[in-house]
């Protein structure tokens, strides 16, 4: 059965201009600086005077370990905005931008998928309004500022050995991962060990999510330790005089974007940190305007809920005082034959019991939420070689969780094929049963709060770190950073830190090799595993296949 690929349905959208989907809003024309007829940002003195508006619902979409099966979060994402808005809601949807590291490598585009997208997508997974372009200069202005104050004499009397700010690029590429910079002798400066880091990872990509207005954004920045003199006391961004050039570079980019689904609703798009090595969020400030001006807000956490809704929970939510009404869950039976051992091969063969194997991973994650105090539905993303017997097995084992599972079909019918959990997460949303209450209380130690993660959502018996991490958390402590959460970065595929291992695994241990201050947005990273901050290519990546076509449209995205 031949079906188009995302990127012809997204070509045939018929979009409206920009400006209407900004006044069903209420955006007035003026406060919106559009960006060709697609998309706009929002102006900041538009959302100040929201500032006395009721807040509209927090809906959070999650979902499961993700596996090379597909799972579907963002595609949920936008159809639940639109399924929303069909059952006669005003929602509005909150997702991430694309990255153009893993647009070219292995995961392709991230605006949804099939009749549940966000377009344009081309522009969406490309350059889009220029946002990571202005991060990613923001955040080398420092990386300079901070060697030429060293070449100029080094006033503030950094140890270039301990310089712990590295540099970025919105691409994937291995061979930066750990470089010497400043070689070339005298004129050149003095030779350091660095590396860099994808966009997605930056600390200002975090700052820029997390800030409420222009000026919190230059505070946070100011904030940014980027070293440590010989006597080991920090050098800040101000210090190095670095933070008002970063905010004017950052002004438009602070700006949500506004754009619409492929039904003409309205969507932010804006931020785009990873949660495997990041906060995994969009914006503080896209998602609270949008709280605003739409009765419902759908917005999404990276990769699965071990690590975006944790961080949605633990670091967004605490942040920014946000409380949200209803959390959905989405899986796929493709995904839970894979996670009861079927190859990707063999994926189209029915094998109920295969989905009850796999039916744990879902489990998990489920009682996780719950944890949170946020009442969960699970939203089964509808493939057509699924069988009732499997869409059956899935949901009696979500029952036998305290929970319901519904199939949705809005990959292939748009709002139609979702309205049933549409009226789910409403019912859920006004029934007021949310309790919500982060994992842990700020005034636990660091090393704690890290144990807690892992016991409590990766079911880990417990976290293995040199004394030199112990000893530089109860630094960290002791000056003064003893109330951030943790932000872990590992492996989006599995509960522990072993890519390789799916399901609902116990008995194992989290090692740390490397924590790092983000002290502007304020959190602390606990680097695992193998996780790299600066991922590389594949062996084939999509970048082979990604090409203007005669007609001068671009193939290959999906």
């Amino acid at each position: 059965m031949a079906f188009k690929t995302d990127i012809e349905i997204a070509r045939e959208a018929k979009k409206k201009p920009i400006m209407e989907i900004g006044a069903k809003l209420g955006i007035p024309a003026e406060h919106l600086l559009p960006y060709g007829h697609d998309k706009a940002k929002v102006g900041q003195e538009f959302i100040k005077s929201l500032a006395g508006k009721p807040d509209g619902k927090l809906i959070l979409v999650t979902a499961i370990n993700p596996t090379p099966a597909g799972e579907g979060k963002t595609t949920t994402t936008v159809g639940l905005g639109d399924g929303l808005n069909r059952i006669g809601k005003k929602a509005v949807v909150c997702i991430r931008e694309a990255s153009l590291g893993p647009n070219f490598g292995m995961k392709g585009g991230a605006a949804g998928g099939g009749m549940a997208q966000v377009v344009p997508m081309e522009e969406m997974n490309l350059h889009f309004t220029g946002d990571f372009h202005a991060i990613t200069s923001a955040h080398n202005l420092l990386s300079a500022m901070i060697d030429n104050h060293v070449y100029w004499g080094n006033e503030l009397g950094i140890d270039a050995r301990r310089v712990v700010w590295r540099r970025v690029m919105d691409m994937n590429d291995r061979a930066l991962r750990d470089i010497v910079v400043n070689l070339g002798g005298v004129s050149n400066g003095f030779p350091r060990q660095t590396g860099f880091d994808i966009t997605v990872a930056s600390e200002v990509m975090a700052i820029l999510c997390l800030s409420n207005d222009l000026e919190d954004l230059q505070k946070r920045l100011g904030d940014i330790v980027v070293a440590y003199t010989r006597e080991k006391k920090p050098v800040y961004c101000r210090d190095i005089k670095a933070d008002g050039a970063m905010t004017v570079l950052l002004k438009d980019a602070m700006q949500p974007n506004l754009v619409q689904t492929l039904e003409n609703n309205p969507a932010f798009v804006h931020g785009g940190p990873f949660a495997n090595i990041a906060h995994g969020c969009n914006s503080v400030i896209a998602t609270k305007t949008a709280l605003k001006l739409g009765e419902y807000v759908v917005t999404e956490a990276g990769f699965g809920a071990d690590l975006g809704a944790e961080k949605f929970f633990d670091i967004k939510c605490r942040k920014a005082g946000l409380k949200p009404a209803a959390a959905v869950i989405v899986a796929t039976v493709r995904a839970m034959k894979m996670n009861g051992g079927v190859a990707k091969a063999d994926l189209g063969a029915e094998n109920v019991e295969a989905v009850k194997k796999g039916c744990p991973n879902l489990g998990r994650h489920i009682g996780n939420v719950k944890s949170f105090g946020v009442p969960v539905v699970v939203a089964i993303n509808h493939f057509y070689s699924d069988t009732d017997a499997e869409i059956a097995a899935v949901k009696a084992y979500v029952a036998e969780q305290g929970a319901e599972a519904i199939l949705c079909k809005h990959w292939a019918q748009g709002s139609a094929g979702i309205e049933e959990l549409a009226n789910k997460v409403v019912a859920m949303a006004e029934s007021g049963s949310a309790n919500f209450a982060p994992l842990y209380p700020d005034e636990m130690p660091l090393f704690q709060k890290l144990q807690t993660i892992a016991k409590r959502i990766y079911h880990a018996d417990d976290v293995i770190a040199d004394k030199s991490i112990r000893d530089q958390l109860k630094a960290w402590e002791a000056a003064g950073y003893g109330h951030l959460p943790i932000c872990v970065a590992k492996t989006q595929y599995s509960f522990t830190t072993d890519p390789t291992v799916r399901g609902a695994p116990t008995g194992h241990t989290v090692p740390v090799r490397e924590v790092r201050l983000s002290a502007g947005a304020g959190f602390i990273v606990a680097i695992c595993g193998e996780i790299m901050t600066m991922p590389g290519l594949p062996k084939v990546p999509s970048a082979e296949v990604i090409r203007l076509n005669d007609l001068g449209q671009v193939e290959g995205l999906f």
